[in-house]
């Protein structure tokens, strides 16, 4: 009988043997699809000024998003049970490779770099303009070169191994729940007027969900960083971030390719001034590929780890 661990790492595989050859569905994706339907919900919901009413209705909001479609996912895999293991399977890898978008975060990421290595600044601000929040229409390139990867290492952790996490913990409504409360995060977790209160909700339950995956991912590029670099800014740097998550991620990932990111930012027409992420020189266009190198050889990582605890099972 395969071990929990090896089926893990078997659906694990599959999953992205299918983001790698087919990349994220082009026509029709569930989360698109989703997003449509928050944008309406919260059009109903977030309208008024009082503060405990826009919590309250956050929360609502959250939960009829959220609660119904896992609740669904963990309804349907035991029904697959009572037919086949062999759907189970099928179903567990479908999921997970909707879950994830490596192929896509690389299709996106490498442009950047192509852009600011022909020192076409203005395609480089369009084509970081899709992958990040912040403002982009008067980033210089070290700028541009900084946010893009700073959203690679975030997203590593964001949009791949939370995922490979949760359905490792629970299986694909698991992993529904997290990209879906990632994804409300992404579109209401903001501290601006219109989502201070109302976005709240949304902001503390990806805390919550991303706190162990961002961790793993910090522990797997302060490993790969080969010293205590990556350890020592992924607690003294990446614990004082804004966010312990994306910033436990970012510091560890910029000591491994013995880089620094942060400092200034715009977000929505206010500027700030953030704290640095890593050590060593400042980032080059070679240090795009570098991360998603880095990125691959964690994810090599995460497979020995899957197969040695089946093999020690």
């Amino acid at each position: 009988m395969i071990s929990s661990a090896m089926y893990i790492a078997a659906v694990w595989v599959s999953s992205l043997l299918l983001d790698r050859v087919f990349g994220e569905p082009s026509r029709w994706h569930p989360l698109v699809g989703f997003g449509n339907v928050s944008h309406r919900l919260e059009s109903y919901l977030n309208t008024t000024q009082r503060e405990i009413v826009l919590r309250l209705s956050g929360v609502l909001a959250w939960s009829l998003l959220v609660l119904p479609p896992v609740i669904l996912m963990w309804v349907l895999r035991q029904y697959f049970f009572s037919f086949s293991t062999t759907l189970v399977f099928f179903l567990d890898c479908l999921v997970l490779y909707w879950a994830i978008a490596w192929r896509s975060l690389c299709e996106h990421i490498r442009p950047v770099g192509g852009a600011l290595a022909a020192g076409d600044l203005a395609d480089a601000r369009l084509r970081i303009r899709y992958l990040v929040s912040r403002d982009t229409a008067e980033l210089d390139a070290e700028e541009v070169l900084s946010a893009a990867l700073e959203t690679t290492l975030e997203n590593s952790s964001d949009a791949l191994f939370a995922s490979l996490f949760w359905f490792a913990v629970a299986g694909p409504a698991g992993i529904v729940l997290h990209r879906l409360a990632n994804t409300l995060d992404a579109m209401w977790g903001y501290r601006n007027k219109r989502y201070r209160y109302y976005g709240w909700w949304a902001a503390r339950s990806d805390d919550v969900l991303n706190f162990i995956p961002a961790q793993l991912t910090a522990l797997g590029f302060s490993i790969l960083a080969l010293s205590g670099r990556g350890f020592r800014c992924w607690f003294t740097q990446g614990w004082g971030w804004k966010s312990i998550n994306a910033g436990s991620v970012m510091a560890s990932g910029a000591a491994a390719l013995n880089i620094y990111l942060g400092g200034a930012a715009s977000y929505h027409g206010e500027s700030f001034l953030r704290p640095i992420l890593g050590c060593g020189s400042r980032p080059a266009v070679a240090d795009l590929e570098r991360g998603i190198g880095l990125i691959n050889r964690q994810l090599i990582l995460w497979f020995a780890v899957a197969v040695a605890g089946g093999v020690l099972l």
